[in-house]
């Protein structure tokens, strides 16, 4: 079953009265970024592997967090790609940046009741690499409190690799 189908599958699930999960609730931004910019849907950066080694290269590039936590790419060459506006939209539009909405993150993925969707899966990717520059940026108690958070978003990703890979069916 293709990823479409599994969504559609857990979409249509969802109506079941006893399960009141929904997955539009692990990255609330994104609605409100689609529901703000009705002609365009939620961004996803990993549509090839061209993509995938676009966005690798830009996570090698020196990333910047400025004091309102606004995340840029230094290069300017990279920045000015297309890919790189769709990166900057999740990185500071949709994922969450606060160490209260990462938690509520990690609960929710802790109790996702399937695979990830593949942007939902970036998006926790990328909010890992911004809870690692946060960590690498804190002091004392502080960098305990992100590294922990990385930590919960490492489980949920590996928890989600392995249920994705458990599901699919031997060949």
């Amino acid at each position: 079953i293709s990823w479409r189908s599994k969504c559609c599958l857990y979409c249509f699930s969802a109506t079941d009265s006893n399960l009141s999960f929904s997955p539009a609730m692990l990255f609330p931004a994104a609605q409100r970024y689609k529901r703000s910019l009705s002609a365009l849907v939620s961004p996803v950066l990993q549509n090839s592997l061209d993509d995938v080694d676009m966005l690798f290269e830009f996570l090698l590039a020196e990333l910047e967090i400025d004091k309102g936590l606004k995340i840029s790419i230094k290069d300017e060459e990279l920045a000015s790609l297309r890919k790189a506006k769709e990166f900057d939209t999740i990185c500071n539009d949709i994922i969450p940046k606060s160490i209260t909405e990462i938690r509520r993150l990690s609960v929710r993925l802790s109790n996702y009741p399937t695979v990830l969707k593949k942007e939902d899966f970036e998006r926790t990717v990328l909010t890992m690499v911004y809870t690692a520059y946060r960590a690498a940026q804190s002091r004392k108690h502080q960098k305990a409190v992100w590294a922990e958070s990385f930590i919960s978003l490492y489980k949920a990703l590996k928890h989600d690799l392995m249920f994705s890979h458990s599901k699919k069916p031997l060949h």
